[in-house]
């Protein structure tokens, strides 16, 4: 016999013993509880067969009638598959019989937030945190739940309370922000930015912003006074601004503002974008900008993807002018990063980015240039909460603009801010 015929009866052979253990060891699997157990999540997981999955389960609980990771697996099957009343029951026996089991009641309390039972949601994320008062699962849950009741201040409590606890925890952190500006009534905020131009502009700009925000069931309204010195000549601009509330998911950025001062401010200014919260930390969003100067109206798209790790939050932003409103199609980009080194309002935040946005009032009224002009960009900022309802903020930038075709120069920027929440 040759080698390789001596290595192929080998392999054979061994393949001969092997299926009859891994044949046995599978078997074995589908005859404890633990084994069902695994094999139900398998088949719901892996194949979505919640039928056999549920099979799995049913065969398991004849087994051992108090194994509470069994109930609430049938309730969560329950719950994908819109049987509510089973679901319910199921999670009831869980709880029943193990009153402070927590993973029992995340997944109760999920089946009634989903359904828009938020009384019965909260009612159990309670009693829960009876037991686990530092859970992280159902304090985030009682967090989602208060702020879907627009009941801000106590959902902002809770999430503070589980930032505390992981100030890491990336759903807390984009929660937080979230309700940040609901969680106060009022709302009053300065501000004051002066701007140094190199070589484009002998004399250095200075603006100034009051705004007051007021929050309503449908989310936060602002109104907004802004003040410029630019090119030797002041002007005033009037803005309203809110973000409404849609869903759980969604919600929506609206702003108008209008200036006489043409030059000094846009004469019209709008946005709106369309926000959407999404699993694993993510947000992004959708709009448009709207300016209008002397000259015809500018149309301007933006969207941005967030994505919270940790303490950090990184996010992307682009905006995007047509050509057809334009010499030639203009973009801009900016790349930013926050580290939240407590709550909400303590963050510290980097920049680089191309281009101008129409967001940024300092330097908007440049967009006006129908030429298409490069600009580079980076900047640093911190903010930090202080004596209980104050925030104040720092920022620096740096442009390296090209203010006519082939000749550029640095404009930098020096911003502080307060708010106060009453």
């Amino acid at each position: 016999m040759t080698l390789s015929k001596k290595m192929l009866y080998r392999a054979c052979l061994l393949l001969m013993l092997l299926v009859p253990m891994l044949t046995k060891a599978q078997l074995a699997d589908t005859v404890s509880a633990d084994g069902l157990l695994q094999a139900a999540r398998k088949a719901a997981f892996d194949r979505k067969d919640y039928t056999l999955a549920k099979h799995y389960l049913y065969k398991a609980l004849g087994q051992s009638p108090d194994y509470a990771d069994i109930k609430i697996f049938l309730g969560r099957i329950h719950t994908w598959t819109g049987s509510t009343d089973s679901a319910r029951f199921y999670f009831s026996l869980a709880l029943k019989n193990n009153p402070g089991y927590a993973d029992a009641s995340v997944a109760y309390s999920d089946l009634e937030y989903w359904n828009d039972r938020y009384e019965s949601a909260l009612a159990i994320v309670d009693s829960g945190l009876v037991h686990h008062p530092a859970d992280q699962d159902l304090l985030l849950r009682r967090a989602k739940i208060l702020n879907a009741m627009r009941r801000y201040v106590e959902a902002n409590t809770s999430v503070q309370q589980l930032l505390s606890v992981n100030k890491h925890n990336s759903d807390a952190l984009l929660l937080a922000n979230r309700i940040r500006e609901l969680a106060s009534r009022n709302k009053i905020g300065l501000s004051y930015d002066y701007v140094y131009f190199d070589k484009q502009f002998a004399d250095p700009w200075h603006l100034a912003s009051f705004d007051y925000t007021r929050t309503t069931r449908i989310g936060s309204v602002t109104g907004r006074i802004n003040y410029a010195n630019r090119f030797k000549e002041n002007g005033v601009q009037y803005e309203l601004e809110a973000y409404p509330h849609i869903s759980n998911t969604f919600y929506a950025y609206i702003n108008g503002g209008y200036s006489e001062n043409v030059g000094v401010f846009p004469k019209w200014r709008g946005g709106f974008s369309l926000y959407a919260n999404l699993p694993a930390g993510f947000e992004c969003d959708l709009g448009v900008r709207y300016l209008q100067f002397s000259s015809s109206p500018t149309w301007i798209y933006t969207g941005s993807l967030g994505k919270y790790y940790k303490s950090w939050l990184f996010n992307f932003r682009s905006y995007v002018t047509p050509s057809s409103f334009a010499s030639s199609v203009s973009a801009s980009y900016n790349l930013s990063t926050r580290y939240y080194f407590g709550g909400a309002d303590d963050f510290l935040g980097m920049n680089i980015g191309y281009g101008l946005s129409p967001d940024d009032r300092q330097n908007s009224i440049q967009l006006e240039n129908p030429v298409k002009l490069t600009t580079y960009k980076a900047g640093a900022s911190l903010r930090k909460k202080i004596a209980g309802f104050n925030v104040l903020s720092v920022d620096a930038s740096w442009f390296n603009q090209e203010y006519l075709p082939g000749t550029k120069g640095n404009q930098y920027q020096f911003s502080l801010g307060w708010i106060f929440r009453f």
